[in-house]
């Protein structure tokens, strides 16, 4: 009786959070088609981005249920794979996919892991961890170093993960290191930091991408209900008309929601990022999972805090994918970092 009553109660959580989860991604395309009928803007984009995480959020709960170990290992080779064909550095400095390199490389590091995590042989826990430091390697060999560090991150964080016991102060650490990266983006574009440590990161993030956070942020400031309208911040964006190779975005996501769909726009930005650690901390899977996938999905966050990841299907998918794989019950679960229910006890005897 007691595995029935917790069956339960961890499948009406789980329900609550898929719940949430349709309100925060409805809302986004809806107020999408809403800024863009304002403005004559172009929503497919966010509905897209919207639609992929959906499917890919659905994609994980079935092949982390069916196969909880070989879905997320195949992942995170599917991972390195599309990150490894993505083009060159020199190239991709110029089209913008340096953020889209990281975000894999980071989404395969937390996938590996998570697989690590769910494999109960030793030696094979040890392969899959050792996955994940390889791909750390093949991102600095590819010259991602933004892709390194978080990697690295990950793989770290994944495994101090074994040795914590309450998921909901892991999942609050790190909404609060989303929540740092954010706010420093945006100090550093309204010039708020002081004058040398803003000259420091210009030079690492380069005075090309601070003009274009310094024209979204205006944009902002003269739309800041609904935006200039989804896809039509490279339509009024001087610094983007006077590039050679311009890619029509800002390359932050926060501030491309506040240029093109406003304050609203933001705050379901941040709502869709709440929604997914809620998820997690619903999860079935053990902590070790749940922090592991957290800190990869926040990792993601920070990268689109500067960069523009989450332009790219293949990104907002890998992100859903990884949180489906994170939040499924497997059929046959062994883990021995689970921790079972204690018994409910009636007239001082446990129930049967």
């Amino acid at each position: 009786m007691v595995s029935t009553v917790d069956t339960a109660a961890t499948g009406e959580r789980r329900s609550a959070a898929d719940a949430v989860g349709v309100i925060v991604l409805t809302a986004c395309a809806a107020w999408s088609l809403i800024t863009a009928a304002a403005h004559d803007g172009r929503p497919e984009g966010m509905l897209l981005a919207a639609l992929a995480v959906a499917a890919g959020y659905a994609s994980g709960r079935i092949l982390g249920t069916l196969l909880p170990v070989a879905a997320p290992c195949a992942g995170a080779l599917a991972g390195l794979g599309l990150a490894i064909a993505t083009p060159g550095p020199q190239i991709s400095l110029q089209l913008g996919h340096t953020g889209a390199t990281a975000a894999l490389l980071t989404l395969s590091s937390g996938a590996a892991c998570v697989a690590a995590w769910a494999a109960r042989p030793p030696a094979l826990r040890l392969a899959l961890h050792l996955l994940a430091a390889g791909i750390a390697v093949t991102a600095a060999f590819l010259g991602s170093t933004t892709g390194f560090v978080t990697c690295v991150g990950v793989l770290l964080c994944s495994l101090a993960a074994a040795r914590v016991r309450r998921r909901a102060l892991g999942l609050t650490c790190l909404a609060s290191a989303a929540l740092l990266v954010t706010g420093a983006t945006w100090a550093i574009a309204e010039d708020a930091l002081p004058g040398g440590l803003t000259a420091s990161l210009e030079g690492q993030l380069t005075e090309h991408r601070m003009l274009l956070w310094h024209d979204a942020l205006r944009m902002a400031g003269t739309h800041p209900a609904l935006g200039v309208g989804p896809g039509r911040y490279g339509d009024l964006s001087p610094t983007v008309a006077q590039s050679v190779l311009p890619d029509g975005k800002p390359h932050s996501a926060p501030l491309q929601q506040a240029a093109e769909q406003g304050l609203t726009g933001v705050a379901l930005l941040a709502a869709a990022f709440c929604w997914v650690l809620y998820a997690l901390s619903r999860s079935p899977r053990s902590t070790p999972i749940v922090l592991t996938a957290g800190a990869a999905l926040t990792a993601l966050a920070a990268i689109a805090s500067i960069g523009n990841a989450l332009s790219f299907m293949t990104v907002t998918a890998g992100a859903g994918l990884l949180a489906g794989l994170a939040t499924a019950r497997p059929f046959a679960t062994g883990d021995p970092h689970e921790v079972p229910a204690a018994p409910r006890l009636r007239d001082g005897h446990p129930e049967s």
